[in-house]
């Protein structure tokens, strides 16, 4: 009877153990999968990031008889009005709603514009960080995405979502929100933030292993930008220095929790810059 439990136990713990090693493996590569293809629809909305002007409609010979006929044209309004949309262009692509690419990119110059001057003022505490830069939906995009982040040396390929919250850090990079939109450009410093040993997924894990010189690539909907890693540093929960921008310098700081030995996390700054 003992040598039956003795048995069951041991089968049961080395299940368990099986379990401990492959599911995270399988998370994880969930996971990559998962980022992979927000990258991938990131990619096909930004191939239609230009749009043509509708050409001029010509009028068919039917909409020239229902001007010309009175209750013919009464008849397509009774239709418009019953169903909520013109029976003539219920597959029409004009009625795709379209993004607009070039407010949300002026907007994020302005945006980026106003930090230079105001940023200490508004950079103040962790909630700073939280809430979008910008409201994506307000200008057609309903995914959240605003570009991604990748390096090669590491195999890392994030989406960028905008707040650093908790709902984005656990879906990508998060932008910290009172930092630089990652348009590039004089005087700024884009800041994200990643989780590391976030369990069943992989997003800033192994950036402490780029080493000075590497490149990190970000790309929105407009350009790619290149920035080659020139620094790390670790730093307490509450030091935040390297958040801020530094005049002429086109920087990139990216952050993630280490391990301080004792028990605690402290942050792990990884700066880059672009020439």
């Amino acid at each position: 009877m003992k040598r039956k439990l003795f048995t069951a136990i041991a089968v049961i713990l080395l299940a368990a153990g099986l379990a401990m090693l492959i599911v995270p493996r399988i998370s994880n590569r969930v996971g990559e999968q998962i980022a992979h293809t927000t990258v991938e629809d990131f990619k096909a909305l930004k191939s239609k990031s230009t749009y043509d002007e509708p050409t001029e409609k010509k009028e068919s010979s039917e909409e020239s008889t229902q001007r010309e006929n009175p209750e013919a044209e009464s008849l397509r309004v009774l239709q418009v009005e019953e169903k909520g949309l013109n029976p003539e262009s219920r597959n029409s692509s004009d009625n795709v709603p379209k993004i607009d690419f070039d407010r949300l990119f002026s907007d994020s110059i302005a945006y980026n514009e106003n930090l230079k001057k105001r940023q200490h003022e508004l950079l103040t505490n962790e909630q700073s960080y939280q809430s979008p830069a910008l409201n994506l939906s307000s200008y057609g995009i309903t995914n959240g995405v605003y570009g991604y982040i990748s390096a090669p040396s590491i195999g890392m390929e994030l989406p960028i979502y905008l707040g650093g919250n908790d709902f984005n850090m656990a879906s990508g990079a998060a932008h910290m929100t009172c930092t630089s939109l990652p348009v590039g450009g004089n005087s700024t410093n884009c800041v994200l933030s990643g989780h590391s040993g976030y369990i069943g997924r992989i997003f800033f894990d192994y950036i402490p292993n780029l080493s000075i010189g590497d490149e990190i690539t970000v790309e929105n909907y407009w350009n790619t930008l290149t920035y080659k890693v020139i620094d790390k540093q670790i730093h307490k929960k509450d030091e935040s220095a390297d958040c801020y921008i530094t005049e002429g310098r086109d920087l990139l700081t990216l952050i993630t929790c280490v391990s301080n030995g004792r028990g605690g996390f402290d942050r792990f700054y990884l700066i880059s810059e672009r020439k």
